[in-house]
């Protein structure tokens, strides 16, 4: 069952709360209103919202609370959150060597409970829009991308589902086993197939997909050119990892003669419908082709730091004009499952280049609305709170113990303690309150996580 629309004429009123926009001039309201109608922002501003409003369904004093624009997830695994806790000490490479074969026995069952859980993180974490990289299909696991698909329609996220792949094994020169990758033919046939059959790109679209081979150390050059080919030809967007650590651009040199970026270039896979995650070893040259042809990024700082990939030069993405996001990434790598948590950690990681105005806390609240809304190439629907943009934002609670002494709200937000959310709406359904999900039964949930997790390590 997926969350249905608002009715169209029905409002809802928040007033006296601070509100952040995002908008194109980074407007602020210290005691403002924000009013819903349908599924749509019908009215921002300063003060009381019009007295004259009718059908209003709902009124919401928000003293004490900050309204911002959903946040928009650009990278994550969502399968990985029955994978948890492993591989604790392990660079990317290590990493992957170790969990390859576990990922190998999923399957439809366990994907749909390990996406309730990790959709469900980030909703309680503020998150409106996430976008899904699942590239693991072993041959008997049932129809992986359509029990993502189903779960989080369950919940009320909106969602780009990307339909990953890979078919460079270790026979080939690659790190995954041999049994969990796929033809490029099956890869090709199923790309499309995932298109057709599930990508809405009408306005307010609850769901997109997009082609995304996993990586240049698991995917073929073939696959590489034909995907960037078939994405372009159904009007899709790109994505897969790039430049995330020292060691793949180590294998980019050593099997292609050149660094992830120039590979990339080679391929086809530089544009405005592309963005990479991560992007950690980046030079100038990198930035500027990246600049030039607005590439995007998924910043992942959390999953950065727990692999010791390194430190992104975001400060420099954004003085280039690069477009930049942020990502959860996987939660094997960033067992947290929390966007809201990546905007501290964006602020705080990016100082340790050792300026303090790297990245401000109004920039690290841009990263993780407009910047990736821009990425996702929905920056006209979604990311700020503007007239005629859909109603996902995010009502936080800052006027408890944990915030209540931090005069700026938005420092409270990107500074201080992630706050509780108050509320969340997507497409203007309340799908949060009261730092409980209101769609579904999050007790069930955690159960079902719990089995899917004993279930998979039993089949090792």
């Amino acid at each position: 069952m997926s969350v249905q629309p608002p009715s169209a004429d029905q409002r809802i009123v928040i007033e006296n709360a601070a509100i952040a926009t995002v908008d194109g001039n980074d407007t602020e309201y210290a005691r403002g209103h924000v009013v819903i109608k349908g599924n749509l922002i019908e009215s921002v501003g300063d003060g009381p919202a019009p007295s004259w409003l009718d059908n209003v369904v709902r009124r919401i004093n928000a003293e004490g609370h900050l309204v911002t624009p959903g946040l928009v997830n650009t990278h994550h695994h969502f399968y990985q959150w029955i994978t948890r806790g492993l591989a604790q000490d392990n660079i990317l490479f290590d990493w992957l060597v170790a969990l390859y074969p576990t990922w190998a026995r999923i399957d439809d069952q366990l994907v749909h409970a390990a996406s309730l859980g990790s959709a469900a993180a980030l909703l309680k974490s503020g998150c409106t829009t996430a976008s899904d990289h699942h590239y693991v299909f072993p041959k008997d696991g049932g129809d992986i991308l359509g029990a993502s698909i189903e779960a989080v329609q369950q919940l009320g996220l909106r969602f780009t589902a990307l339909r990953g792949s890979m078919d460079r094994s270790k026979k080939d020169g690659g790190l995954p086993p041999d049994h969990a990758v796929e033809t490029t033919e099956e890869i090709l046939i199923a790309s499309e197939a995932a298109v057709d059959k599930w990508h809405d790109s009408s306005f307010g679209s609850m769901l997109h997909v997009a082609i995304a081979p996993c990586s240049p150390f698991s995917v073929s050059t073939e696959l590489m050119r034909e995907a960037a080919v078939l994405a372009r030809r159904k009007g899709v967007r790109l994505h897969t990892h790039g430049s995330e650590t020292a060691e793949e651009e180590a294998f980019c040199k050593q099997l292609f003669g050149m660094g992830p970026t120039d590979y990339f270039e080679s391929t086809g896979w530089l544009g405005e419908d592309v963005w990479m995650a991560h992007c950690v070893h980046m030079n100038d040259s990198d930035i500027a082709k990246f600049a030039e042809t607005g590439t995007g990024v998924a910043h992942c700082p959390s999953s950065n730091a727990r692999l010791a990939a390194g430190i992104a030069r975001v400060p420099d993405m954004l003085k280039a004009g690069v477009p930049v996001g942020l990502g959860v990434d996987g939660t094997a790598s960033n067992e947290s499952g929390e966007l809201g948590t990546e905007l501290r950690n964006a602020l705080l990681i990016n100082r340790l280049h050792g300026s303090p105005t790297a990245l401000t806390g109004r920039q690290a609240l841009r990263l993780g609305t407009m910047g990736g809304a821009r990425v996702l190439g929905r920056q006209n629907e979604i990311g700020s709170i503007e007239v005629g943009k859909l109603a996902d934002l995010a009502l936080w609670k800052v006027d408890g113990i944990m915030h209540s002494s931090i005069a700026d709200p938005v420092a409270a937000l990107t500074f201080g303690a992630l706050p509780p959310l108050a509320a969340l709406f997507v497409n203007g359904n309340a799908v949060v309150e009261n730092d409980r999900l209101t769609t579904v039964n999050e007790d069930q949930i955690a159960l079902a996580c719990a089995k899917a997790a004993r279930d998979l390590a039993a089949r090792g």
